[in-house]
């Protein structure tokens, strides 16, 4: 038992997340805003919802083009604090696509309550939508999701989530944008 306890007390001390990242306060975004007049999907330029074009440019182009918070999750690999984000309680149906680029990420039907503070899906749209990526950050080994076309972090996928897949897709809600069916 104390062991366990001796844990509890330094993820606490390090203030880790249920994601399994430290947060520090230059990574930690506290507050998702998409309002930022710097950056709407109507005047990024590289948002389109239909293209399938890989995107590469340079990262101070995106910073250019983004918002600050979501240049920050979306390029730096920052999170947003958890149960701050617009759609970790939110059920519409509908699609999810990459704020950064447009790319359909997730559909609604994937969408499931996990209760570890951001938006969790059990299934990407496409073997596509999503790419993975080993994470050694932080003494651990994780897989991190960036998106599929812009390369744009999304969070991180673990193993335990419900059927049919057993996976748990754990995104930053700021790194998506909602559209209703």
């Amino acid at each position: 038992m104390k062991p366990i306890i001796s844990f509890v007390a330094l993820a606490i001390c390090l203030n880790i997340n249920c994601e399994g990242q430290v947060n520090t306060s230059n990574a930690t975004i506290k507050k998702p805003q998409q309002t930022n007049k710097k950056m709407t999907t109507s005047t990024n330029p590289y948002f389109n919802k239909t293209s399938k074009e890989k995107i590469n440019i340079s990262e101070q182009e995106w910073e250019k083009t983004l918002s600050p918070e979501l240049f920050e999750i979306a390029r730096k690999k920052a999170t947003e604090r958890a149960y701050t984000g617009k759609y970790d309680n939110f059920f519409d149906r509908g699609f999810y696509y990459c704020a950064a680029c447009g790319n359909k990420l997730f559909e609604s039907d994937s969408k499931f309550a996990s209760g570890c503070g951001w938006p969790s899906f059990f299934e990407t749209y496409s073997e596509t939508s999503v790419q993975y990526i080993t994470d050694k950050s932080h003494g651990m080994i994780r897989t991190e999701v960036v998106c599929g076309r812009c390369n744009a972090h999304l969070g991180h996928v673990f193993d335990d989530g419900p059927k049919p897949t057993g996976k748990r897709f754990c995104m930053n809600s700021i790194s998506l944008v909602f559209e209703k069916k």
